[in-house]
């Protein structure tokens, strides 16, 4: 599935989720129990963390979008020899190597957001998505200056 569409998607689905919950809250508002007023209230917070956290992830990989174009663009992408499976999925034994090469990198020259872009890559491509989105945080973060 393409990366928009499923964006869109999921955008579009957190928004009935949010619409549903909203009127649950609203719903629950309007009933005379104080304990139905408290839970209608504290309901109407989700929603609006919903919002907040949709629109954080949409930033996110906005501006990794724009980063990565503006790093291709400029012919500096990092080299990435990864061995992949049949899947397209790169092995193991491949990702640890290009981690490891990477981490010596950062630890090189911390400050160079290239390096923390590639350690990144290198994470996502070990499965630790965790720390594939903090290198890449950091990476967004160095790039601007």
């Amino acid at each position: 599935m393409n990366g928009k569409f499923s964006a869109v998607v999921m955008g579009l689905l957190t928004l009935v989720y949010v619409f549903l919950l909203s009127n649950t809250g609203f719903t629950l508002l309007g009933m005379s129990s104080g304990v139905a007023k408290a839970m209608g209230a504290l309901i109407l917070v989700f929603p609006v963390f919903a919002i907040w956290l949709t629109i954080m992830e949409f930033r996110f990989g906005w501006r990794l979008e724009k980063l990565s174009k503006e790093i291709e663009a400029a012919g500096t992408w990092p080299e990435l020899n990864f061995e992949f499976r049949p899947s397209g999925r790169a092995t193991k034994e491949s990702a640890a190597t290009v981690f490891a090469e990477y981490a010596k990198k950062v630890a090189a020259d911390e400050g160079n957001y290239l390096n923390w872009f590639a350690l990144g890559l290198a994470y996502d491509a070990a499965g630790d998505r965790r720390r594939a989105r903090a290198a890449m945080r950091r990476a967004l973060k160095l790039s601007r200056g």
